[in-house]
């Protein structure tokens, strides 16, 4: 490709994949989750809508966590191909913490995940809701470690170089580092609203369509509910975030901000808008609100923030994709908590599942949250350059010798075998999303069980659930 070295290719492909990835992971996390909530609302209230929605929703987690794994495993493979420099030097952290993700999530998971997808009518329900719980459970114990992984690589902590290798010499401030706790709870909470808007925007698209039932106005209200007590926490989460970043990566913090100069020694406005420009070292058409960069980051009035000149231009952050990425997460995540509100608002009016303007909105929201963290992502992985391991060793010295010719063919296949492999996926998801639920209406379904129907639940079917209710009424007629 013309004018890209191959460390330029390298990056362009694991950006590529791991955006393509990580879209798969946040979902698996909140829908994991939120199915726990279903079956155990299910089990304590016995109302078939729970049991509809759990159903519905089961399918659509079966194959969002297919291709999650799927996706995954190339992550795995390219540090060994296109990063081997990388490998040897920090692999002795990096590959036992992702062993340790295989180990007790994985393992947990795939166990786990055989009895809740095929289990429905083959085990008895309080044991059924014990394997969804333990897949909820290893999902997020599968975000502490990549997260701890990933974290270490921001804020090292716990090593010594050894032989130009870096050795563990402390396991806990290895998997502990200083913005660990900050950038897990910031993940984990990003992945629930992400599943929260998918899941209200599904509800949304129903209702404008006419199929307005109990389930679909259920799936509605729980998510709004989650969105309306979530998303301002995010925010708080993401404030302490910030502070943690100003303190061990500030140059981050000041390509985030288009932030040069301190020469004038007075506090720091906040820059809304503009265009940063690494040539002139300056950002150009700005809108600020004097004062507000120093109260937001030094709760000071007076102290300023770091700058891009204050480091060398070969340390600097590209501030111009850093500073968009920051404020399309940020400004999303402020029309989540505004989408929120009005909810609240249209609750107490009764106005929630009929107000086509906020259900409009809201069907548009739907992909609000993966687009928020995959903005999170840019800022805190290119916001991180040029370095691979903060500090310790540049990216440029991490990847492996190959050439554009290599990089170049592999990237577009990369490409065209995701567009096709996911994007099929996606489309069948979003089938599964238009079927919507069906309603069980007070026929009598199988709860599993000795002498139960034993016909195995069929996650990856788009087919109509009563079949199988129709089956056992056949069969109860020819008895």
């Amino acid at each position: 490709m013309s004018g890209l070295e191959p460390l330029d290719l390298a990056r362009v492909q694991f950006a590529f994949t791991v955006s393509f990835h990580i879209i798969f992971p946040a979902i698996t996390i909140g829908l994991a989750s939120f199915l726990a909530v279903l079956e155990g609302l299910w089990l304590k209230t016995g109302k078939e809508l729970y049991r509809d929605l759990y159903h519905f929703w089961l399918k659509i987690f079966a194959v969002n966590f297919g291709m999650g794994v799927v996706s995954g495993l190339v992550m795995s493979y390219q540090f060994g191909t296109n990063w081997s420099v990388f490998s040897e030097f920090a692999g002795s952290v990096t590959g036992p913490l992702l062993a340790y993700e295989v180990l007790t999530a994985f393992f947990l998971e795939a166990g786990f995940l055989g009895v809740m997808l095929f289990g429905w009518n083959r085990v008895g329900p309080g044991l059924h809701f014990f394997a969804t719980l333990m897949v909820a459970i290893g999902t997020l114990i599968s975000t502490f470690w990549i997260l701890a992984s990933n974290s270490w690589m921001h804020t090292p902590q716990g090593h010594e170089i050894v032989d130009g290798r870096i050795i563990p010499v402390d396991w806990l401030a290895v998997i502990f580092n200083p913005s660990f706790p900050y950038r897990l709870l910031h993940m984990a909470t990003a992945a629930f609203l992400a599943t929260a808007f998918f899941v209200g925007a599904s509800a949304a698209w129903h209702l404008l369509r006419g199929n307005d039932n109990p389930a679909i106005r259920k799936m509605l209200s729980m998510a709004m509910w989650m969105a309306l007590l979530v998303a301002p926490v995010q925010m708080l989460i993401g404030d302490f975030h910030g502070l943690n970043t100003l303190k061990y990566q500030p140059a981050k913090i000041a390509a985030i901000e288009g932030h040069w100069d301190n020469s004038s020694g007075g506090p720091t406005p906040l820059i809304l808008f503009g265009m940063p420009d690494m040539q002139s070292e300056q950002t150009r058409y700005t809108v600020e609100i004097p004062y507000l960069g120093s109260l937001i980051l030094r709760h000071s009035l007076s102290e300023p923030i770091p700058a891009l000149k204050d480091f060398p231009p070969e340390d600097r952050p590209y501030s111009p994709l850093v500073f968009w990425s920051f404020r399309l997460m940020v400004g999303l995540g402020l029309v989540m908590i505004a989408c929120g509100v009005w909810s609240a608002l249209l609750r107490r009016k009764g106005a929630l599942y009929s107000s086509r303007p906020f259900l409009h909105v809201l069907q548009w929201m739907g992909p609000s949250g993966v687009l928020a963290i995959l903005a999170g992502w840019f800022t805190t992985e290119v916001g991180r350059q040029p370095w691979v391991v903060y500090g310790v060793m540049r990216t440029s010295e991490a990847v492996s010798k190959h050439g554009v010719a290599q990089m170049s063919l592999t990237l577009v296949l990369f490409v065209l075998i995701y567009f096709v492999v996911f994007g099929i996926g996606l489309v069948y998801m979003l089938h599964l999303v238009r079927k919507g639920p069906v309603l069980s209406e007070g026929r009598e379904v199988s709860i599993g069980g000795p002498g139960h129907l034993r016909t195995p639940a069929r996650p990856l079917s788009a087919a109509d659930e009563n079949i199988r209710a129709e089956q056992k009424d056949q069969l109860s007629e020819r008895n």
